[in-house]
Protein backbone atom coordinates (compact mmCIF):
# COMPACT_ATOMS: atom_id res chain seq x y z
CA UNK A 1 0.00 0.00 0.00
CA UNK A 2 2.97 2.51 1.17
CA UNK A 3 3.89 2.21 -3.09
CA UNK A 4 0.96 2.92 -4.15
CA UNK A 5 0.43 5.98 -2.10
CA UNK A 6 3.78 6.80 -3.25
CA UNK A 7 2.82 6.25 -6.87
CA UNK A 8 -0.08 8.55 -6.42
CA UNK A 9 1.25 11.28 -4.86
CA UNK A 10 4.55 10.96 -7.25
CA UNK A 11 1.81 10.92 -10.21
CA UNK A 12 -0.75 14.03 -8.42
CA UNK A 13 2.93 16.04 -8.46
CA UNK A 14 3.74 15.75 -12.12
CA UNK A 15 -0.27 16.52 -12.64
CA UNK A 16 0.74 19.94 -10.90
CA UNK A 17 3.99 20.26 -12.78
CA UNK A 18 1.92 20.41 -16.11
CA UNK A 19 -0.20 22.87 -14.92
CA UNK A 20 2.26 25.49 -13.87
CA UNK A 21 3.57 24.66 -17.39
CA UNK A 22 7.17 23.13 -16.21
CA UNK A 23 8.46 20.41 -18.74
CA UNK A 24 8.97 17.24 -17.08
CA UNK A 25 10.13 14.89 -20.02
CA UNK A 26 13.33 15.27 -18.72
CA UNK A 27 11.97 13.85 -14.90
CA UNK A 28 10.59 10.91 -16.59
CA UNK A 29 13.27 9.83 -18.32
CA UNK A 30 15.34 10.13 -15.16
CA UNK A 31 12.35 8.12 -13.58
CA UNK A 32 11.68 5.48 -16.14
CA UNK A 33 15.89 4.78 -15.75
CA UNK A 34 15.95 4.14 -12.19
CA UNK A 35 13.09 2.14 -12.16
CA UNK A 36 14.97 0.29 -14.89
CA UNK A 37 17.70 -0.26 -12.81
CA UNK A 38 16.17 -1.04 -9.42
CA UNK A 39 14.14 -3.55 -11.32
CA UNK A 40 17.46 -5.71 -12.96
CA UNK A 41 19.62 -7.83 -11.47
CA UNK A 42 18.26 -7.21 -8.53
CA UNK A 43 18.52 -3.53 -7.81
CA UNK A 44 20.95 -1.03 -8.05
CA UNK A 45 23.60 -2.53 -6.18
CA UNK A 46 23.82 -5.38 -8.40
CA UNK A 47 23.85 -3.70 -11.49
CA UNK A 48 26.23 -5.09 -13.85
CA UNK A 49 26.53 -7.86 -12.15
CA UNK A 50 25.94 -11.41 -12.68
CA UNK A 51 27.00 -14.71 -11.33
CA UNK A 52 29.35 -16.34 -13.76
CA UNK A 53 28.86 -20.21 -14.32
CA UNK A 54 25.81 -22.26 -14.18
CA UNK A 55 25.72 -25.58 -12.73
CA UNK A 56 25.45 -28.33 -14.66
CA UNK A 57 24.52 -30.82 -12.00
CA UNK A 58 25.55 -31.84 -9.00
CA UNK A 59 27.67 -34.75 -10.59
CA UNK A 60 27.24 -35.21 -14.73
CA UNK A 61 25.72 -38.60 -15.79
CA UNK A 62 28.39 -37.92 -18.91
CA UNK A 63 31.13 -41.09 -18.75
CA UNK A 64 34.35 -41.49 -20.64
CA UNK A 65 32.76 -44.82 -22.01
CA UNK A 66 30.15 -41.69 -23.60
CA UNK A 67 33.51 -39.94 -25.15
CA UNK A 68 34.19 -41.88 -27.92
CA UNK A 69 37.38 -41.38 -30.53
CA UNK A 70 39.62 -40.01 -27.91
CA UNK A 71 41.57 -42.75 -26.47
CA UNK A 72 44.40 -41.24 -25.91
CA UNK A 73 43.10 -37.61 -24.49
CA UNK A 74 40.64 -40.03 -21.95
CA UNK A 75 43.70 -41.84 -20.81
CA UNK A 76 45.96 -38.79 -19.93
CA UNK A 77 42.82 -37.19 -18.42
CA UNK A 78 42.11 -39.88 -16.04
CA UNK A 79 45.91 -40.13 -14.54
CA UNK A 80 45.90 -36.66 -13.90
CA UNK A 81 42.64 -36.97 -11.67
CA UNK A 82 43.94 -39.88 -9.54
CA UNK A 83 44.86 -37.48 -6.88
CA UNK A 84 41.43 -36.26 -6.78
CA UNK A 85 40.10 -40.11 -6.32
CA UNK A 86 42.70 -41.09 -3.93
CA UNK A 87 43.93 -38.15 -1.83
CA UNK A 88 45.58 -39.95 0.64
CA UNK A 89 47.62 -41.89 -1.15
CA UNK A 90 48.49 -38.40 -2.96
CA UNK A 91 49.30 -36.84 0.78
CA UNK A 92 51.37 -40.01 1.80
CA UNK A 93 53.58 -39.20 -1.54
CA UNK A 94 53.78 -35.67 -0.95
CA UNK A 95 52.13 -34.95 -4.32
CA UNK A 96 51.33 -31.13 -4.97
CA UNK A 97 47.58 -31.26 -6.39
CA UNK A 98 46.73 -30.50 -10.09
CA UNK A 99 45.24 -26.67 -10.20
CA UNK A 100 44.67 -27.28 -14.13
CA UNK A 101 44.51 -29.25 -16.86
CA UNK A 102 43.82 -27.45 -19.99
CA UNK A 103 41.99 -29.07 -23.33
CA UNK A 104 42.88 -28.03 -26.80
CA UNK A 105 41.65 -28.75 -30.11
CA UNK A 106 39.11 -27.92 -32.80
CA UNK A 107 35.51 -27.04 -32.03
CA UNK A 108 33.87 -29.94 -31.64
CA UNK A 109 35.99 -32.95 -31.06
CA UNK A 110 34.24 -33.33 -27.42
CA UNK A 111 36.35 -31.13 -24.56
CA UNK A 112 33.39 -30.14 -22.80
CA UNK A 113 31.85 -33.72 -23.06
CA UNK A 114 35.40 -34.81 -21.74
CA UNK A 115 35.39 -32.26 -18.66
CA UNK A 116 31.63 -33.65 -17.69
CA UNK A 117 33.28 -37.23 -17.48
CA UNK A 118 35.79 -35.75 -15.45
CA UNK A 119 33.34 -34.65 -12.84
CA UNK A 120 31.49 -38.17 -12.98
CA UNK A 121 34.44 -40.06 -12.69
CA UNK A 122 36.10 -38.14 -9.48
CA UNK A 123 32.38 -37.39 -7.99
CA UNK A 124 32.54 -33.75 -7.98
CA UNK A 125 30.58 -31.23 -8.38
CA UNK A 126 30.75 -29.21 -11.97
CA UNK A 127 30.09 -25.57 -12.87
CA UNK A 128 30.47 -24.21 -16.81
CA UNK A 129 31.27 -21.10 -17.88
CA UNK A 130 32.36 -19.34 -20.66
CA UNK A 131 35.62 -17.32 -21.18
CA UNK A 132 32.76 -14.32 -22.42
CA UNK A 133 31.36 -14.16 -18.94
CA UNK A 134 33.75 -12.73 -16.99
CA UNK A 135 34.34 -9.51 -19.52
CA UNK A 136 33.10 -6.28 -19.16
CA UNK A 137 33.44 -2.53 -19.45
CA UNK A 138 33.25 -1.82 -16.04
CA UNK A 139 36.21 -2.26 -13.74
CA UNK A 140 36.63 -4.91 -11.47
CA UNK A 141 33.53 -6.68 -12.64
CA UNK A 142 35.55 -9.86 -14.18
CA UNK A 143 37.51 -9.94 -11.13
CA UNK A 144 34.34 -10.18 -8.54
CA UNK A 145 33.03 -13.08 -11.07
CA UNK A 146 36.27 -14.91 -11.07
CA UNK A 147 36.35 -14.99 -6.88
CA UNK A 148 32.48 -15.58 -7.11
CA UNK A 149 32.77 -18.72 -9.26
CA UNK A 150 34.98 -19.90 -6.72
CA UNK A 151 33.17 -19.06 -3.83
CA UNK A 152 30.19 -20.78 -5.58
CA UNK A 153 31.98 -24.18 -6.13
CA UNK A 154 33.14 -24.63 -2.54
CA UNK A 155 29.36 -23.44 -1.04
CA UNK A 156 27.60 -25.84 -3.74
CA UNK A 157 30.38 -29.01 -3.04
CA UNK A 158 29.79 -28.05 0.59
CA UNK A 159 25.79 -28.29 0.22
CA UNK A 160 26.26 -31.68 -1.71
CA UNK A 161 28.87 -33.14 0.93
CA UNK A 162 30.83 -33.33 -1.99
CA UNK A 163 35.03 -33.16 -1.25
CA UNK A 164 35.77 -31.94 -4.77
CA UNK A 165 34.63 -29.52 -7.40
CA UNK A 166 35.26 -29.06 -10.79
CA UNK A 167 34.98 -25.33 -12.93
CA UNK A 168 34.91 -26.06 -16.45
CA UNK A 169 36.05 -22.87 -18.69
CA UNK A 170 35.04 -22.86 -22.16
CA UNK A 171 36.94 -20.32 -24.93
CA UNK A 172 39.73 -19.88 -21.80
CA UNK A 173 41.49 -17.53 -24.30
CA UNK A 174 39.28 -14.93 -23.65
CA UNK A 175 39.44 -14.82 -19.99
CA UNK A 176 43.38 -15.61 -20.61
CA UNK A 177 44.24 -14.24 -23.45
CA UNK A 178 47.92 -12.46 -23.22
CA UNK A 179 48.16 -9.35 -21.14
CA UNK A 180 48.41 -6.33 -23.24
CA UNK A 181 47.32 -7.27 -26.31
CA UNK A 182 43.60 -5.93 -25.78
CA UNK A 183 41.87 -2.82 -26.15
CA UNK A 184 41.36 -1.70 -22.53
CA UNK A 185 43.39 -4.74 -21.44
CA UNK A 186 43.59 -2.77 -17.75
CA UNK A 187 40.11 -4.68 -17.19
CA UNK A 188 41.17 -7.88 -19.05
CA UNK A 189 44.71 -8.12 -17.24
CA UNK A 190 42.99 -7.42 -13.58
CA UNK A 191 40.74 -10.70 -14.35
CA UNK A 192 43.30 -12.64 -15.37
CA UNK A 193 45.73 -11.87 -11.98
CA UNK A 194 42.28 -12.79 -10.00
CA UNK A 195 42.10 -15.95 -11.78
CA UNK A 196 45.67 -16.74 -11.36
CA UNK A 197 45.58 -15.50 -7.26
CA UNK A 198 42.71 -17.78 -7.30
CA UNK A 199 44.50 -20.79 -8.47
CA UNK A 200 47.56 -20.27 -6.81
CA UNK A 201 45.58 -20.28 -3.66
CA UNK A 202 43.91 -24.03 -3.99
CA UNK A 203 45.60 -26.69 -2.02
CA UNK A 204 45.79 -30.19 -1.19
CA UNK A 205 44.65 -29.73 2.38
CA UNK A 206 41.64 -27.77 1.21
CA UNK A 207 38.11 -28.99 2.67
CA UNK A 208 36.87 -28.75 -1.06
CA UNK A 209 39.66 -29.49 -3.82
CA UNK A 210 38.79 -27.20 -6.81
CA UNK A 211 40.56 -28.36 -10.00
CA UNK A 212 40.25 -25.86 -12.95
CA UNK A 213 39.80 -27.65 -16.43
CA UNK A 214 40.05 -24.92 -19.74
CA UNK A 215 39.19 -25.80 -23.21
CA UNK A 216 40.69 -23.84 -26.02
CA UNK A 217 40.97 -24.03 -29.96
CA UNK A 218 43.77 -21.23 -29.86
CA UNK A 219 46.18 -21.91 -27.16
CA UNK A 220 48.36 -19.94 -29.19
CA UNK A 221 46.56 -17.10 -27.65
CA UNK A 222 46.54 -17.30 -23.71
CA UNK A 223 49.27 -16.05 -21.81
CA UNK A 224 52.40 -17.88 -20.45
CA UNK A 225 51.94 -17.33 -17.16
CA UNK A 226 48.83 -19.51 -16.91
CA UNK A 227 50.25 -22.18 -18.91
CA UNK A 228 52.84 -22.84 -16.40
CA UNK A 229 53.27 -25.39 -14.37
CA UNK A 230 51.38 -24.89 -10.98
CA UNK A 231 48.51 -23.63 -12.71
CA UNK A 232 47.56 -25.62 -15.64
CA UNK A 233 49.74 -28.31 -15.23
CA UNK A 234 48.43 -30.98 -17.89
CA UNK A 235 47.84 -30.09 -21.78
CA UNK A 236 46.02 -32.37 -22.80
CA UNK A 237 45.15 -32.36 -26.99
CA UNK A 238 41.89 -33.01 -27.75
CA UNK A 239 42.24 -33.79 -31.90
CA UNK A 240 39.97 -35.01 -34.77
CA UNK A 241 39.21 -38.14 -34.86
CA UNK A 242 40.74 -41.16 -36.59
CA UNK A 243 39.15 -43.84 -38.63
CA UNK A 244 38.08 -46.07 -35.84
CA UNK A 245 37.63 -42.90 -33.02
CA UNK A 246 35.02 -41.98 -36.26
CA UNK A 247 33.73 -45.89 -36.13
CA UNK A 248 33.25 -45.70 -32.50
CA UNK A 249 31.27 -42.21 -32.79
CA UNK A 250 29.13 -43.52 -35.29
CA UNK A 251 28.14 -46.65 -33.80
CA UNK A 252 27.38 -44.44 -30.74
CA UNK A 253 25.38 -42.01 -32.38
CA UNK A 254 23.30 -45.00 -34.34
CA UNK A 255 22.74 -47.51 -31.52
CA UNK A 256 19.61 -46.09 -30.85
CA UNK A 257 18.37 -45.66 -34.40
CA UNK A 258 16.98 -48.87 -36.72
CA UNK A 259 19.57 -49.29 -39.62
CA UNK A 260 19.52 -51.21 -42.98
CA UNK A 261 21.89 -54.13 -43.20
CA UNK A 262 23.36 -52.66 -46.70
CA UNK A 263 24.92 -49.94 -44.59
CA UNK A 264 28.64 -50.11 -44.48
CA UNK A 265 29.48 -47.79 -41.83
CA UNK A 266 34.03 -48.63 -41.98
CA UNK A 267 33.19 -47.06 -45.53
CA UNK A 268 31.64 -44.43 -44.05
CA UNK A 269 34.08 -43.60 -41.41
CA UNK A 270 36.51 -43.75 -44.34
CA UNK A 271 35.08 -41.45 -46.11
CA UNK A 272 34.49 -38.72 -42.87
CA UNK A 273 38.11 -38.09 -42.82
CA UNK A 274 38.39 -34.38 -41.13
CA UNK A 275 35.05 -34.23 -39.64
CA UNK A 276 34.74 -34.12 -35.75
CA UNK A 277 32.38 -36.06 -33.25
CA UNK A 278 29.94 -32.95 -33.50
CA UNK A 279 30.17 -33.55 -37.31
CA UNK A 280 29.34 -36.85 -36.80
CA UNK A 281 26.81 -36.58 -34.47
CA UNK A 282 24.76 -34.11 -36.15
CA UNK A 283 25.20 -36.65 -39.44
CA UNK A 284 23.48 -39.61 -37.48
CA UNK A 285 21.19 -37.28 -36.33
CA UNK A 286 20.14 -35.19 -39.98
CA UNK A 287 20.31 -39.16 -41.86
CA UNK A 288 17.17 -39.95 -39.35
CA UNK A 289 15.93 -36.73 -40.26
CA UNK A 290 15.77 -37.71 -43.85
CA UNK A 291 14.29 -41.37 -43.23
CA UNK A 292 11.34 -39.86 -41.45
CA UNK A 293 11.07 -37.44 -44.21
CA UNK A 294 10.87 -40.18 -46.72
CA UNK A 295 8.49 -42.16 -44.76
CA UNK A 296 11.28 -45.30 -44.13
CA UNK A 297 11.03 -47.30 -40.87
CA UNK A 298 14.76 -47.60 -40.80
CA UNK A 299 17.82 -45.41 -41.55
CA UNK A 300 19.41 -46.80 -44.97
CA UNK A 301 22.97 -46.20 -46.70
CA UNK A 302 21.40 -43.51 -49.06
CA UNK A 303 20.10 -41.35 -46.11
CA UNK A 304 23.83 -41.41 -44.47
CA UNK A 305 24.96 -40.46 -47.65
CA UNK A 306 23.08 -37.35 -48.40
CA UNK A 307 23.23 -36.58 -44.60
CA UNK A 308 27.19 -36.35 -45.28
CA UNK A 309 26.60 -34.31 -48.40
CA UNK A 310 24.57 -31.95 -45.98
CA UNK A 311 26.88 -31.82 -43.06
CA UNK A 312 29.68 -31.03 -45.24
CA UNK A 313 28.66 -28.89 -48.29
CA UNK A 314 24.95 -27.56 -47.30
CA UNK A 315 21.28 -28.59 -47.46
CA UNK A 316 20.28 -29.34 -51.23
CA UNK A 317 18.62 -26.02 -53.00
CA UNK A 318 15.52 -25.49 -54.93
CA UNK A 319 17.28 -23.64 -57.51
CA UNK A 320 17.82 -25.23 -60.86
CA UNK A 321 20.61 -23.36 -63.13
CA UNK A 322 19.61 -23.61 -66.96
CA UNK A 323 20.02 -26.52 -69.27
CA UNK A 324 23.94 -24.68 -70.29
CA UNK A 325 24.70 -24.20 -66.85
CA UNK A 326 24.04 -27.90 -65.78
CA UNK A 327 25.91 -29.04 -69.51
CA UNK A 328 28.81 -26.74 -67.92
CA UNK A 329 28.65 -28.32 -64.50
CA UNK A 330 28.18 -31.59 -65.82
CA UNK A 331 32.04 -31.17 -67.49
CA UNK A 332 33.77 -29.43 -65.24
CA UNK A 333 32.85 -32.49 -62.16
CA UNK A 334 33.76 -34.61 -64.78
CA UNK A 335 37.33 -33.43 -65.43
CA UNK A 336 37.62 -33.39 -61.56
CA UNK A 337 36.28 -36.89 -60.93
CA UNK A 338 38.11 -38.37 -64.13
CA UNK A 339 41.60 -36.58 -63.17
CA UNK A 340 40.96 -38.10 -59.09
CA UNK A 341 40.12 -41.45 -60.10
CA UNK A 342 43.39 -41.72 -62.87
CA UNK A 343 45.92 -39.83 -60.08
CA UNK A 344 44.54 -41.92 -57.27
CA UNK A 345 42.48 -45.24 -58.40
CA UNK A 346 39.40 -45.83 -56.01
CA UNK A 347 39.27 -42.74 -54.43
CA UNK A 348 35.92 -40.99 -56.27
CA UNK A 349 32.64 -41.47 -53.94
CA UNK A 350 30.26 -40.07 -55.97
CA UNK A 351 30.08 -37.00 -58.78
CA UNK A 352 26.83 -34.80 -58.42
CA UNK A 353 25.68 -31.92 -60.27
CA UNK A 354 23.05 -31.46 -57.88
CA UNK A 355 23.74 -27.99 -56.04
CA UNK A 356 24.16 -27.85 -52.22
CA UNK A 357 25.23 -24.38 -50.35
CA UNK A 358 27.57 -22.06 -52.65
CA UNK A 359 28.38 -25.11 -55.28
CA UNK A 360 26.58 -26.31 -58.13
CA UNK A 361 28.15 -29.80 -58.30
CA UNK A 362 31.27 -31.51 -56.17
CA UNK A 363 32.92 -34.89 -56.60
CA UNK A 364 33.15 -36.68 -53.25
CA UNK A 365 36.48 -38.38 -52.51
CA UNK A 366 37.31 -41.08 -50.33
CA UNK A 367 40.63 -41.06 -48.93
CA UNK A 368 41.73 -44.92 -48.61
CA UNK A 369 43.78 -43.89 -45.06
CA UNK A 370 43.43 -40.90 -42.86
CA UNK A 371 46.87 -38.85 -44.17
CA UNK A 372 48.61 -36.39 -41.27
CA UNK A 373 51.78 -35.25 -43.29
CA UNK A 374 51.79 -34.96 -47.42
CA UNK A 375 54.77 -35.38 -49.54
CA UNK A 376 55.32 -33.35 -52.67
CA UNK A 377 53.79 -35.82 -55.00
CA UNK A 378 50.51 -35.38 -52.75
CA UNK A 379 50.25 -32.02 -53.18
CA UNK A 380 50.75 -31.85 -56.41
CA UNK A 381 47.96 -34.68 -57.28
CA UNK A 382 45.83 -32.26 -55.26
CA UNK A 383 46.75 -29.37 -57.83
CA UNK A 384 45.96 -31.62 -60.84
CA UNK A 385 42.29 -33.14 -59.73
CA UNK A 386 41.44 -28.90 -58.75
CA UNK A 387 42.52 -27.45 -62.19
CA UNK A 388 41.11 -30.55 -64.23
CA UNK A 389 37.60 -28.96 -63.76
CA UNK A 390 38.80 -26.09 -65.53
CA UNK A 391 40.59 -28.07 -68.06
CA UNK A 392 37.67 -30.33 -69.16
CA UNK A 393 35.52 -26.82 -69.78
CA UNK A 394 38.53 -25.22 -72.11
CA UNK A 395 38.50 -28.83 -74.21
CA UNK A 396 34.80 -29.74 -74.64
CA UNK A 397 33.83 -26.03 -74.74
CA UNK A 398 36.40 -24.02 -75.52
CA UNK A 399 36.59 -21.68 -72.56
CA UNK A 400 36.34 -21.48 -68.99
CA UNK A 401 34.01 -20.06 -66.92
CA UNK A 402 34.20 -18.36 -63.05
CA UNK A 403 32.37 -21.59 -61.53
CA UNK A 404 36.37 -22.45 -60.84
CA UNK A 405 37.24 -19.55 -59.37
CA UNK A 406 37.58 -21.66 -56.03
CA UNK A 407 39.43 -23.97 -57.71
CA UNK A 408 41.76 -21.92 -58.42
CA UNK A 409 42.11 -20.47 -55.19
CA UNK A 410 42.59 -23.91 -53.50
CA UNK A 411 45.19 -24.49 -56.06
CA UNK A 412 47.08 -21.26 -55.88
CA UNK A 413 47.39 -21.36 -52.11
CA UNK A 414 48.64 -25.22 -52.33
CA UNK A 415 51.34 -24.26 -54.93
CA UNK A 416 52.43 -21.27 -52.43
CA UNK A 417 52.71 -23.94 -49.86
CA UNK A 418 55.24 -26.53 -52.33
CA UNK A 419 56.81 -23.27 -51.92
CA UNK A 420 56.90 -22.42 -48.36
CA UNK A 421 57.75 -26.12 -47.05
CA UNK A 422 60.85 -25.96 -49.08
CA UNK A 423 59.39 -28.63 -51.63
CA UNK A 424 60.17 -26.53 -54.29
CA UNK A 425 63.69 -26.14 -56.95
CA UNK A 426 64.20 -23.19 -55.09
CA UNK A 427 64.68 -25.17 -51.89
CA UNK A 428 64.57 -23.85 -48.84
CA UNK A 429 63.61 -20.44 -48.88
CA UNK A 430 62.67 -17.15 -46.99
CA UNK A 431 59.61 -15.51 -48.54
CA UNK A 432 60.66 -12.22 -46.81
CA UNK A 433 63.91 -12.26 -48.47
CA UNK A 434 63.77 -13.99 -51.41
CA UNK A 435 61.65 -11.67 -53.57
CA UNK A 436 58.07 -11.49 -54.47
CA UNK A 437 58.74 -11.96 -58.33
CA UNK A 438 61.12 -15.21 -57.69
CA UNK A 439 58.16 -16.65 -55.44
CA UNK A 440 55.23 -15.91 -57.90
CA UNK A 441 57.80 -17.18 -60.88
CA UNK A 442 58.27 -20.79 -59.20
CA UNK A 443 54.41 -20.42 -58.15
CA UNK A 444 52.92 -20.04 -61.78
CA UNK A 445 55.62 -22.39 -62.62
CA UNK A 446 54.14 -25.31 -60.47
CA UNK A 447 50.79 -24.35 -61.71
CA UNK A 448 52.04 -24.96 -64.97
CA UNK A 449 53.77 -28.57 -64.72
CA UNK A 450 50.07 -29.24 -63.15
CA UNK A 451 48.50 -28.21 -66.40
CA UNK A 452 50.97 -29.95 -68.26
CA UNK A 453 50.51 -33.24 -66.91
CA UNK A 454 46.25 -33.00 -66.48
CA UNK A 455 46.03 -31.98 -69.96
CA UNK A 456 46.84 -34.79 -71.60
CA UNK A 457 44.61 -37.23 -69.92
CA UNK A 458 41.30 -35.15 -69.80
CA UNK A 459 42.25 -35.36 -73.95
CA UNK A 460 42.99 -38.76 -74.20
CA UNK A 461 39.67 -39.83 -71.50
CA UNK A 462 37.57 -36.89 -73.47
CA UNK A 463 35.08 -39.57 -74.50
CA UNK A 464 34.38 -40.63 -71.29
CA UNK A 465 34.15 -37.36 -70.10
CA UNK A 466 31.25 -36.41 -72.57
CA UNK A 467 29.70 -39.83 -71.17
CA UNK A 468 30.14 -39.27 -67.51
CA UNK A 469 28.86 -35.63 -68.35
CA UNK A 470 25.75 -36.96 -70.30
CA UNK A 471 24.75 -39.43 -67.22
CA UNK A 472 25.16 -36.49 -65.00
CA UNK A 473 22.72 -34.27 -66.73
CA UNK A 474 20.14 -37.28 -67.30
CA UNK A 475 20.90 -38.77 -63.40
CA UNK A 476 22.37 -35.61 -61.35
CA UNK A 477 24.64 -38.30 -59.73
CA UNK A 478 26.70 -41.17 -60.36
CA UNK A 479 28.43 -43.34 -57.84
CA UNK A 480 32.26 -43.75 -57.66
CA UNK A 481 31.38 -47.67 -59.03
CA UNK A 482 29.76 -46.43 -62.42
CA UNK A 483 32.66 -44.08 -63.32
CA UNK A 484 34.91 -46.85 -62.62
CA UNK A 485 33.02 -49.11 -65.02
CA UNK A 486 32.66 -46.37 -67.34
CA UNK A 487 37.00 -46.01 -67.54
CA UNK A 488 37.12 -49.69 -67.55
CA UNK A 489 34.89 -49.75 -70.67
CA UNK A 490 37.13 -47.03 -72.35
CA UNK A 491 40.49 -48.60 -71.73
CA UNK A 492 39.58 -51.43 -74.45
CA UNK A 493 41.99 -53.57 -75.85
CA UNK A 494 44.94 -52.20 -78.04
CA UNK A 495 46.70 -54.59 -80.14
CA UNK A 496 50.47 -53.88 -80.95
CA UNK A 497 53.15 -55.50 -82.92
CA UNK A 498 56.03 -56.95 -81.24
CA UNK A 499 59.41 -58.62 -82.59
CA UNK A 500 60.94 -61.71 -80.85
CA UNK A 501 64.14 -62.51 -80.48
CA UNK A 502 64.17 -66.41 -80.62
CA UNK A 503 62.26 -66.75 -83.64
CA UNK A 504 62.66 -63.15 -85.24
CA UNK A 505 58.80 -63.05 -85.97
CA UNK A 506 56.40 -61.27 -84.98
CA UNK A 507 53.35 -62.16 -82.55
CA UNK A 508 50.56 -59.79 -81.39
CA UNK A 509 50.99 -58.83 -77.89
CA UNK A 510 47.50 -57.70 -75.83
CA UNK A 511 48.29 -55.00 -73.44
CA UNK A 512 46.19 -52.14 -71.52
CA UNK A 513 45.72 -48.80 -72.71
Amino acid sequence: MKLEYIAGFIAGGLVFLVFRGVNILPALLVGVLLYFLMTQRGGLKDFGRRKAGAVVSDRPKVTFHDVGGQAVAKRELVEALEFLKDLDHAKQLGIRPLRGILLSGPPGTGKTLLAKAAANYTDSVFLSASGSEFIEVYAGLGAQRVRELFQRARKLAGESKKTGAIIFIDEIEVLAGKRGSQVGHLEYDQTLNQLLVEMDGLSIDDDVRILVVGATNRPDLLDQAIQRPGRFDRMVKVDLPDKEGRLEILKMHLRNKPLDQDIDLEAVAKETFGLSGAHLESLCNEAAILALRRRATKVGAGELRDALDKVVLGEKLLRRPSVLEINRVAFHEAGHAIVAEKVRPGSVAQVTVSPRGNALGYVRQSPQDDRYIYPRETLEEEIDILLAGALAEDVVLGSRSTGASNDFQKALEMAKSIVSYGMSPLGVVDRDTAGPDLLAKTTRGILKAAEARTLPIIRRYEKVLRRVAEDLVAKETISGDNLRSLLGASQGVMWRWRKLPSNRGKVRSRVEA
